[in-house]
């Protein structure tokens, strides 16, 4: 079993709010993640609760309901007399996107016991469809309902001898029955059934029809040109569909946090600016097994051997980044360039090169780059293990150090 880092955060917004919402993709931990929260809920309750005897004061279990199945769906056939007949009791609600005519009765039912004086925590939501999920739940919940994204294991959340060398993280991923499975044959043959189940039965259970081969090849395409600027045309050509339905596939693959499109820095500037998007496969793992690379030697002889690591080393910072951080690129079409700029809360802005390399050096590009945008920090992020000052006011700080860094900024903010 390991920690994973937001779990202290998820407790604090259980103490806030009535209904608390879990975002990820599948297999990524979140029931697990839930019923540690239920643990630590439960013991609150148990110290708040005036001394009486240990039977009376053991709170009751949670009750998880996954809305795939439909022997849990049945049970909400009428939702308010059931959630009336467990008032007691935490709920926890599995792929909760499934369910959209849900929110608004939540809704009701938490402004009823608000009326009565009820605590917060009482509904735990895990979903695996961000868009939708917020789409249903903004206007229905707004202000009742806290959102926390958890994503695969980073390798701040690793024993510390793994975390000094996380090779197998970045190679098998962060899913953790990939990077937890026997061997690196066996992780991949996990990952590799994962990709077909959501392409066969994840993705059609969601309602759009898309075949699984087209979406395979599109995934494909995608895990070929990690870290590149989308080129819907071409993707669109080389698939036999139009612009818009690579946009509508890419939407689909976003909104189950399997991809990630990297926006261009937005702010006004007098440069010219490229404004296509960089796209990612957010879990390395994935990327690997949609490219048949099983072991660390196929990986570093392999093209998407750059792409892989600076993408990994985005979901990695991104995932101990306070929640208001917004994350960007910066290319100019001049050749000023920045892997990553996260504008930060304080008015920070971090500009930061991403390098493969333990001897990492920084091109002309990147200090172009953050004079263009006042940089307050300019960061190397590679390899090596050392923190160490290079030139132009350029730090380089390992990724261990930087995630917690980030950590205790966003334990500060938020």
């Amino acid at each position: 079993m390991f920690d994973r880092q937001i779990l202290s955060e998820l407790d604090g917004w259980m103490q806030e709010f009535p209904a608390v919402a879990i975002l990820g993709a599948r297999q990524v931990g979140k029931t697990t993640l839930a019923h540690q929260v239920f643990g630590l809920v439960a013991q609150r309750r148990l110290a708040d609760a005036a001394p009486q005897s240990t039977s009376t004061l053991t709170p009751p279990p949670p009750i998880y309901l996954d809305l795939e199945l439909p022997v849990d769906l049945a049970q909400l056939s009428d939702p308010v007399a059931y959630f009336a007949a467990h008032v007691d009791r935490l709920i926890i609600l599995d792929e909760v996107q499934r369910m959209p005519g849900l929110f608004a009765v939540l809704r009701g039912v938490i402004d009823q016991r608000r009326r009565a004086g009820a605590r917060a925590g009482q509904f735990l939501l895990l979903g695996s469809a961000s868009i939708d999920l917020l789409a249903q739940s903004s206007e229905s919940l707004a202000g009742r309902l806290a959102y926390v994204e958890l994503a695969p294991f980073v390798v701040t959340e690793l024993p510390a001898d793994e975390a000094a060398t996380p090779g197998a993280l970045w190679l098998r991923g962060g899913f953790p029955d990939a990077y937890l499975a026997r061997s690196d044959a066996a992780s991949l043959r996990w990952r590799a059934q994962f990709i077909t189940t959501y392409l066969e039965r994840d993705i059609p259970l969601l309602g759009p029809r898309i075949p699984a081969q087209t979406l395979r090849r599109l995934w494909t395409m995608l895990a070929h040109e990690q870290g590149q600027m989308l080129n819907a045309a071409r993707l669109a050509a080389s698939m036999g569909v139009s612009g818009q339905t690579i946009a509508r596939y890419l939407d689909l693959l976003c909104d189950l946090l399997l991809v990630r499109r990297l926006p261009p820095w937005a702010r006004q500037s007098r440069k010219r600016l490229v404004k296509a998007p960089k796209v990612y496969v957010r879990d390395s793992g994935l990327v690997h097994a949609l490219l048949n690379l099983g072991s660390v030697r196929e990986l570093l002889s392999h093209p998407v051997v750059g792409g892989s690591w600076e993408g990994w080393i985005i979901e990695n910072l991104l995932a101990c980044a306070p929640t208001s951080t917004q994350a960007s690129y910066y290319r100019t079409a001049v050749g000023a360039e920045i892997d990553l700029v996260l504008e930060l809360p304080g008015s920070e802005l971090w500009a930061l090169e991403i390098k493969r390399s333990s001897a990492p050096t920084v091109s002309k590009g990147f200090h172009l780059g953050c004079a263009d945008i006042h940089a307050t920090r300019r960061l190397v992020v590679s390899s090596a293990n050392a923190s160490f000052p290079m030139t132009g006011g350029v730090e380089h700080v390992p990724l261990l150090d930087l995630m917690r860094q980030l950590l205790r900024m966003r334990q500060a903010v938020d």
